[in-house]
């Protein structure tokens, strides 16, 4: 709860209580608030509880912390029948990569002086520079650019 309390700051919160209630009513201050804080706790678990009875046999896995989105998420993709590990486990993208690669220097090779020379059987050659435009030549026009 106090996890990111430090031990100066908990000094000064004791030096603060010690100064603002004194050190008579200081005892009674610290019962006040445990007695507090214990009848909040007693008051959650009952109403837990009471939710539990409430929604019938078929939730009682039910966990109040499943309801913090993260947690709901990750318990759901850690599920076994989805079956999400074993397509993750069986994509390797180090392959995928290595099959596309393999792929373009295959084009790279395949393509011939013949290619170079425009009959490429269909084919475009991304290598070759596009023709410089003319002086009459306009660029295309985009309309979603504008």
């Amino acid at each position: 709860m106090f996890n990111d309390i430090g031990p100066l700051e908990l000094v000064t919160l004791i030096v603060l209580a010690v100064l603002v209630f004194g050190p008579d009513k200081l005892p009674k201050v610290i019962q006040d608030v445990t007695r507090t804080i214990r009848k909040i706790r007693e008051f959650s678990d009952s109403a837990k509880h009471d939710i539990r009875e409430e929604l019938g046999p078929e939730f009682k896995d039910f966990e109040f912390e499943d309801l913090n989105p993260k947690t709901f998420i990750r318990k759901q993709l850690d599920n076994e029948d989805l079956g999400l590990k074993e397509i993750r486990n069986g994509f390797d993208l180090k392959k995928e990569m290595a099959e596309v690669t393999d792929a373009v220097h295959s084009r790279e090779s395949d393509a011939s002086p013949a290619g170079a020379a425009g009959s490429s059987g269909g084919r475009i050659d991304m290598t070759k520079k596009p023709e410089a435009p003319g002086p009459d030549d306009r660029p295309p026009f985009d309309a979603d650019a504008t």
